[in-house]
């Protein structure tokens, strides 16, 4: 028995001791130990082997006649914030919360979309400030608080610390982004005649081509200049407005000066290399300036050098700029195309990407070469991305040929995409989904609509949708589909699911859900839209206002609804009131809308007060309306409503005040007084409406 025992035992020692070699591990070298005891005569050892899970592993070893060897696997690097996102993915979105970033004051979580545009523009200023403030007195920020410590928090190095006149100073300022100190720095060392080395040289080449020469824009460096302007700001105001707007879009307005800096100092170079020609084509291109790029691109040809990937997808880039007829532009992109092979220069995404993007602007001829181009993209395992799908969008599907949208492109591309995860590889990507959902709607496809949602909901992939701007575009055209073709239940489904998590609606937004519920017949949700609406800021939109006392006031309904709209009306009336919605106007609808509103609540007296306002805004009341307050009097059977209705009518010079007085006098029971002034109230009328119509006929002679 012993020595069966130790015969089982021998192969998990083997694999104990193996453990050890690899791993170390003393917990493998005490199970090693107490194997070999338990091949004695010992109970107590045998009593231990028998519970041990090792040993229990062992049998199953020997049962299958097998000793698989234990692979230990590889220690796997974690990324640090593995276990947030782990946390996070357990989290879904809250559909009644605003977003994360204004939790931390309840106070200031926006309610309407120019809340959330000026909240959010106000955190990154206080940003912005606090960067200011931190780099601006460094001296005060030295101590570091966090553990482990973060680098990007701390003041960063914004002066030289070298004030010579060497190459060491110059690449500082390169390094430092100071793009004329850099300028000046290089004019002084060539001045005194010390050579400065063609790696440096190219440094600054790159620094001047990435800014265009100018400043790089920075929160401390415009507060500076506007502080050093103050005088000068005095003096002309218009000129200050000019000057900050320079300043605040430095980037977006700068264009390629003739004989910059940068070509002033590419002149100047003793020698030049190919990163010397490839920075200044990308700059060229970069700032607008086309046609230089093509000819430093042909001296770069004649010296015998090869442009990088990096230049070739500045130049195709710029192709429909050079050219004017679409196939001139097809036959450019091809020769550059073809130069990278001969180059043997290995295209990128971004290449093809550049490509595409081109092609946008080439008309119907750029299809076929645009399939031509995926077809290389896959041949060089080049994984597509967003921007790539939403260029090839911009090829198939060109806004106002909707009848001759081809279908099948779309759906190929979400074949493609559905249940990948994305990550920003351009900076096109961000308008993919606001394209693809256009093109639902051009197509008026619902299940397209809701595949595309469904890729956007696909792990991060919303992080691609853009700014907030981008955001309401996107959900904005996507509630519009579900409003135009989906049931009332999955429209408020989907109302509550986005509001106000991520989509504040703009006008048009609540006028396709109220378009909704008038198809449905389901108005009577109107009263809480109406709060909707006040929350979301819209209340003081003339043409929303009127739309929503239009549906309300088309049809009467049962009394319970009636008097829900009829509070719902008194709500609108009160801002029609206040002096700070100045433009909410009185129109002759929007009175006679509210009035049938509160009459038909039951509120009579409330509704014959809101008569005077028609001649106090210059409008005349409908005869509708006016019908509406005599069936009502005579329900009523309120003879005096009746007769202050007529002569209402009649201070008005209405065409059916005869027909009211018919009513009156047939409806109701008058006294001999009563018919008198109602006589008097038709003789006036008479001769009123006979003096218009000589007038007219006057006029017509």
């Amino acid at each position: 028995g012993n020595a069966r025992r130790h015969k089982m035992a021998a192969p998990c020692v083997r694999v104990c001791r193996r453990l050890v070699g690899r791993s170390g591990a003393s917990a493998a070298t005490a199970a090693a130990g107490r194997l070999e005891r338990g091949s004695g005569n010992n109970t107590k050892a045998h009593r231990y082997y028998s519970t041990s899970p090792l040993l229990c592993q062992c049998v199953a070893l020997k049962q299958t006649d097998s000793a698989e060897e234990i692979v230990i696997p590889r220690k796997k690097t974690w990324d640090k914030l593995a276990v947030l996102q782990a946390l996070a993915a357990t989290v879904n979105r809250d559909p009644t919360a605003a977003h994360y970033r204004f939790q931390d004051d309840p106070y200031l979580i926006p309610r309407t979309s120019p809340e959330f545009r000026l909240y959010s523009l106000s955190q990154e200023s206080g940003c912005y400030a606090a960067k200011y403030i931190v780099n601006t007195y460094p001296k005060f920020f030295q101590k570091d608080f966090a553990e482990p410590s973060i680098p990007c928090l701390m003041p960063q190095q914004l002066e030289p610390l070298l004030d010579e006149v060497t190459e060491e100073a110059l690449k500082e300022c390169i390094q430092l982004g100071r793009v004329k100190d850099s300028v000046d720095l290089y004019d002084q060392l060539v001045q005194a005649g010390t050579p400065v080395s063609l790696e440096t040289t190219n440094t600054l080449l790159d620094l001047l081509c990435v800014y265009g020469d100018q400043e790089p824009p920075r929160e401390n460096q415009l507060e500076a200049g506007a502080a050093e302007d103050q005088n000068e700001v005095n003096e002309d105001p218009q000129k200050r407005r000019r000057g900050r707007l320079r300043k605040a879009t430095d980037l977006l307005t700068v264009t390629w000066r003739v004989n910059n800096n940068a070509e002033r100092i590419f002149n100047l170079m003793p020698e030049r290399n190919e990163h010397t020609y490839r920075a200044m084509i990308r700059g060229m291109v970069k700032y607008a300036a086309y046609a230089k790029a093509v000819n430093m691109y042909t001296d770069l040809l004649n010296n015998r050098m090869r442009a990088d990937v990096h230049a070739f997808n500045a130049l195709i880039s710029a192709v429909p700029e050079l050219k004017e007829a679409y196939n001139e532009k097809i036959d450019f992109i091809l020769e550059l195309l073809k130069q990278m092979a001969e180059q043997k220069v290995q295209p990128n995404l971004l290449t093809f990407n550049s490509a595409l993007k081109s092609l946008r602007r080439c008309g119907s001829n750029a299809k076929g070469l645009s399939l031509q181009i995926m077809n290389e993209m896959k041949f060089l395992n080049i994984e597509p991305s967003l921007a790539t799908f939403d260029h090839l969008l911009g090829i198939f599907y060109k806004s106002g040929a909707s009848s001759q949208l081809p279908i099948d492109v779309i759906f190929s591309l979400l074949d493609e995409i559905e249940g990948k995860h994305f990550e920003p590889k351009d900076p096109d990507d961000v308008n993919f989904f606001i394209s693809a959902m256009k093109v639902c709607m051009d197509l008026k496809d619902l299940e397209l609509a809701y595949r595309i949602h469904n890729v956007l909901e696909t792990g991060a992939n919303w992080k691609l949708l853009g700014d907030s701007y981008q955001r309401s575009i996107y959900y904005g055209r996507f509630f519009n589909i579900v409003c135009m073709m989906e049931s009332i239940d999955v429209v408020l489904k989907w109302y509550k699911n986005l509001i106000p998590s991520v989509y504040y609606p703009n006008v048009q937004g609540v006028k396709d859900l109220l378009q909704a519920l008038d198809t449905e017949n389901q108005l009577q949700l109107i009263p809480s839209i109406w709060k909707d609406i006040k929350r979301l800021g819209h209340a003081n939109k003339q043409d929303l206002v009127e739309e929503v006392l239009e549906l309300m006031g088309r049809d009467k309904h049962s009394p319970e609804l009636q008097v829900a709209f009829a509070d719902t009306a008194v709500d609108i009336m009160s801002y029609y009131k206040q002096t700070q919605h100045r433009n909410l106007q009185w129109t002759a609808t929007s009175l006679g809308n509210v009035t049938a509103l509160i009459l038909r609540g039951g509120k009579t007296q409330d509704a014959w007060e809101m008569l005077p306002l028609f001649k106090a805004n210059n409008r005349v009341p409908s005869k509708g309306l006016l019908d509406e307050f005599l069936n009502h009097a005579k329900e009523s059977s309120n003879k005096v409503l009746a007769l202050d209705l007529v002569k209402l009518a009649g201070s008005f010079s209405l065409p059916a005040t005869a027909e009211f007085l018919d009513r009156v006098t047939t409806d109701f029971d008058l006294t001999e007084e009563e018919r008198r002034s109602l006589d008097d109230l038709d003789a006036s009328s008479s001769s009123s409406s006979g003096s218009s119509s000589s007038d007219s006929d006057s006029d017509r002679e």
